[in-house]
């Protein structure tokens, strides 16, 4: 099922950049980069820069390219290759070198990262090892700040859209709840 693009959401996370006097926020979770762009990455390899003002890009695993076009509310994706045999560094690092030449590139100068949330739990290929490294907190210079509590802030307040997820989310829990209450027995 699709979605159309959130702007109150959006506008709310634009309206908080400016607040912290940011030019753009680089996410890694994913589901921050859902929350920002309505992408699911595959592995947690993926970023999103969303910046004050103009599209978000998207920094995507190069096999998922369908799939974020399919999902994503940017139309600005960005590909990189998981397991290069020209380059045997991690997919992360390839990942964390396009968003900061995105950030370069388009002069946004004080950034906002995730500097928490060291490992990636919401991964849906699990096994991969997608700690971020040294090189993701100082790949954008040195004018940076935080944005773990400003996504944690704009995330606590809920859009119609948000809610009318939670709502379905929480029909197809219940359904699924129910059929497997059906059928429960003592040695099953």
């Amino acid at each position: 099922m699709s979605w159309p693009r959130d702007d109150a959401k959006l506008e709310r996370i634009r309206g908080l950049i400016v607040e912290h006097d940011l030019d753009a926020i680089v996410v890694r979770a994913p589901d921050n980069v859902l929350y920002l762009t309505s992408y699911w990455p595959m592995k947690g390899y993926d970023l999103a820069v969303f910046p004050r003002e103009g599209e978000p890009t998207l920094i995507v695993l190069e096999p998922q390219v369908q799939e974020a076009a399919r999902q994503a509310w940017t139309p600005d994706i960005r590909l990189f290759k998981g397991y290069d045999e020209r380059d045997p560094r991690p997919p992360q690092v390839r990942s964390t070198e396009l968003a900061a030449a995105v950030c370069r590139d388009l002069g946004y100068g004080r950034i906002g990262l995730e500097l928490s949330l060291g490992t990636q739990a919401a991964d849906r290929m699990v096994g991969e090892p997608t700690t971020y490294t040294h090189d993701f907190f100082h790949a954008f210079g040195t004018n940076f700040e935080d944005a773990t509590p400003l996504l944690a802030r704009v995330r606590a307040t809920k859009t119609e859209q948000e809610i009318e997820r939670m709502r379905l989310a929480n029909e197809i829990a219940a359904r699924a709840m129910e059929h497997v209450a059906e059928r429960l027995r003592p040695g099953r």
